[in-house]
């Protein structure tokens, strides 16, 4: 029996972020790998390498994946994204019709970016930064425990828009410190509400009530600019916001404009344009803390993300279900 053929549509950088050398050789154990060369993987040559594909391992540079191509090549039958989102990959009615399957590692980013905002969180309440910078410029010993005595996490409310696979892990990490959490998500059931120990809050009272606010929600057309000018003017005075989500949640000009007031800090990762320009407002603001949309990558998530890829396909051609499906029921409200 001929061994099926697999389409690994990653540039070469791509690639080598994502797999190991055990990936590589996990993935040509189950059939023949095609790989294109540097510069072939463009739209235009997009059919002839999937050619004889019946999966195709995708990421960040895949070109689209058209309804065209899929009519053109039957055969594919599996789209196993070593990245998170698949909206602007395949097109949703190819999974809603059972056409072909997709797989997605969101998890996996999820568990990077969870980690991240607990970081930024301990960061900006203990600021060990502020102390290191002290006692390395000799400042005098009980004035910088003075100064920077910081905010015990566990004494806090925590507010979380969006109980995803990001907001779920979120919680997690929170919980551990005993803190109260407050999640705001319309498709959150009150029995699981109760399952991830949260109180479920509209969006006015988890802004007016929390001291810290994370965003975790996909963009929608609901959930486009959802927190604006009056939405910032309820943060409490000293609050902490965190995006690291999309910077499509925000309006971008009125969070500026919030931050100029300085009563609250706030943690970006994401912007509306990326990278951020040099004469970007947000470079010169004292009371934020920004990062260059790195919450979801680190060395370990990256090999992860491409490992799970790997056995998503050997699970699908071995006849197995998918471990991390995209299904019909999950487009309305993914990223």
């Amino acid at each position: 029996m001929s061994r099926p053929v697999i389409a690994l549509l990653l540039t070469p950088e791509t690639r080598a972020q994502m797999l190991s050398p055990a990936a590589e050789e996990r993935l040509a154990s189950f059939g023949d790998v095609v790989v294109p060369a540097a510069g072939e993987l463009t739209s235009g040559t997009l059919p002839q390498l999937v050619q004889g594909a019946c999966a195709a391992l995708t990421g960040w540079g895949t070109p689209p994946i058209t309804a065209a191509l899929l009519a053109e090549r039957p055969e594919l039958k599996l789209v196993s994204h070593s990245a998170g989102s698949v909206r602007r990959l395949v097109p949703a009615e190819a999974i809603e019709s059972g056409r072909l399957k997709v797989s997605h590692v969101a998890v996996h980013i999820a568990e990077a970016v969870a980690e991240f905002v607990l970081a930024q969180t301990l960061s900006i309440l203990r600021e060990p930064h502020l102390h290191d910078a002290g006692m390395k410029a000799g400042k005098p010993w009980f004035e910088l425990r003075k100064h920077h005595l910081g905010r015990l996490l566990g004494s806090l409310t925590v507010g979380i828009v969006g109980a995803g696979y990001v907001g779920r892990l979120v919680i997690r990490l929170f919980k551990a410190f005993d803190a109260r959490i407050l999640v705001y998500d319309p498709f959150l059931a009150p029995e699981r509400a109760r399952e991830l120990g949260v109180e479920s809050v509209d969006l006015d009272v988890l802004l007016s009530t929390s001291d810290i606010v994370s965003l975790h929600a996909p963009v929608l057309p609901d959930t486009r600019h959802m927190i604006g000018a009056e939405q910032l003017k309820r943060l409490r005075d000293g609050a902490i916001f965190i995006n690291t989500a999309r910077s499509a949640l925000v309006d971008e000009a009125a969070l500026i404009a919030a931050l100029k007031e300085n009563r609250f800090v706030a943690a970006i990762d994401v912007f509306d344009t990326e990278p951020l320009p040099d004469d970007s407002p947000f470079r010169s603001l004292p009371n934020v803390l920004l990062s260059p949309h790195a919450a979801g990558h680190t060395a370990d998530t990256h090999k992860r993300q491409g490992a799970t890829a790997v056995e998503e396909i050997g699970r699908f051609l071995r006849g197995e279900p998918l471990r991390h499906e995209v299904t019909k029921f999950m487009l309305a409200t993914m990223a």
